[in-house]
């Protein structure tokens, strides 16, 4: 194996509650406009603002990996990013651009638990205050890892709220807050910062291993698939790019065979950070332009890449980010003989689920 240097960041310890949203408001957000679409130009004055902030990834290689895909496989290893997991690029570009009102005002977003931790840490660098939407079923260690990267903020208090992921509108939630606080909103992903932070991710592994085959990238809302869409096209034109759901959620792949966003009921799978229900907007846009197309893959086969990464590569992977690597897999017929990326989203997986899930793989 090779590695680039990279500095591990986590505080996990906290004592703060959550806060409850008693009534839900049933307005949807508005449609973003097309001319916020972002282009690659925003993927390198992204790249500006994380310097110094956000960890140059490790890219790994692995002689097995080579052997069992039957290619040439670069991990791009992002759960060694600050809070674990790719999500502090868009959420720390989003707040480092706000305008100087609406940064003193503080933000609100919804997330599983990335983008809340990714946010909370940003804000809390920044001196933002930050108000965190989570479902009430979201990983354990993710919500007391958000309260702790909220401790110390500078800025006016921040808090988690809880909701009900499956009865709960969670965009409406927000943007109620929004309109009751005077908050800007910082979607997970459907937001031109978001997706162009973390299009710095493909950019720093292009950079390092030159130009790929293929790039495979986890699927949720699309902002990491839209951004590295991005980055791959100014970088490494000839590269596919392949989006990564699990099966029992996938929106994105209905999405592109309908060539329109498809809304789907919450999906119950092991990959949190891709429980989502539909795309976003702009990176449909993206997506569409720029994608080739969107596989899936089972939860079991998310459990088996995770078990790969523990025990051949060392590396504690969460299932959202072990999408990309499972898919590989899954479809390596498609990927013969190539040199391919692969986006390693995250590591945040308790070790009571990480422990149970391993061994059922067997």
């Amino acid at each position: 194996m090779r590695t680039s240097q990279y500095i591990w960041d986590m505080d996990l310890s906290s004592t703060h509650q959550p806060a409850r949203l008693a009534t839900p408001l049933a307005t949807p957000l508005p449609t973003p406009s097309p001319r916020l679409v972002p282009t690659y130009a925003d993927v390198v004055a992204a790249a500006a603002r994380l310097l110094g902030f956000a960890h140059r990834t490790p890219v790994i290689t692995s002689v097995t990996a080579n052997q069992m895909a039957g290619a040439e496989v670069f991990f791009k290893c992002e759960n060694f990013q600050r809070m674990g997991a790719f999500k502090f690029r868009g959420a720390f570009n989003a707040l480092a651009n706000l305008p100087r009102a609406h940064a003193k005002a503080g933000v609100v977003c919804f997330s599983s638990g990335n983008h809340a931790q990714a946010v909370a840490l940003s804000g809390r660098i920044l001196g933002i205050s930050t108000v965190v939407l989570m479902p009430e079923d979201a990983p354990p260690l993710k919500i007391s890892a958000t309260r702790a990267y909220m401790q110390g903020n500078k800025a006016q208090s921040s808090e988690v709220i809880l909701y009900n992921r499956f009865a709960d509108d969670r965009e409406a939630l927000m943007h109620q807050l929004a309109c009751e606080r005077g908050l800007t909103m910082v979607p997970p992903f459907d937001h031109a910062d978001v997706i162009a932070g973390q299009g710095t991710a493909a950019k720093e592994l292009f950079e390092e291993v030159g130009p790929l085959d293929a790039l495979l990238v986890c699927l949720g809302g699309g902002g990491l698939l839209a951004g590295c869409a991005l980055a791959a096209q100014a970088l490494s034109p000839g590269c596919r790019v392949y989006g990564l759901e699990p099966a029992a959620g996938n929106d994105g792949q209905q999405s592109m065979a309908a060539g329109q966003v498809v809304r789907i009921g919450t999906p119950q799978t092991i990959a949190d950070g891709a429980q989502t229900q539909s795309v976003g907007v702009l990176n449909f846009a993206l997506m569409q332009n720029l994608v080739t197309g969107v596989y899936t893959v089972s939860d079991a086969e998310l459990v088996a890449a995770m078990r790969f990464f523990a025990e051949r590569m060392k590396m504690v992977v969460e299932p959202t980010g072990a999408l990309g690597w499972a898919g590989l897999l899954a479809h390596q017929a498609s990927f013969a003989g190539q040199r391919v990326g692969v986006i390693v989203s995250g590591g945040n997986v308790d070790m009571g689920t990480f422990s149970r899930l391993l061994s059922q793989a067997g």
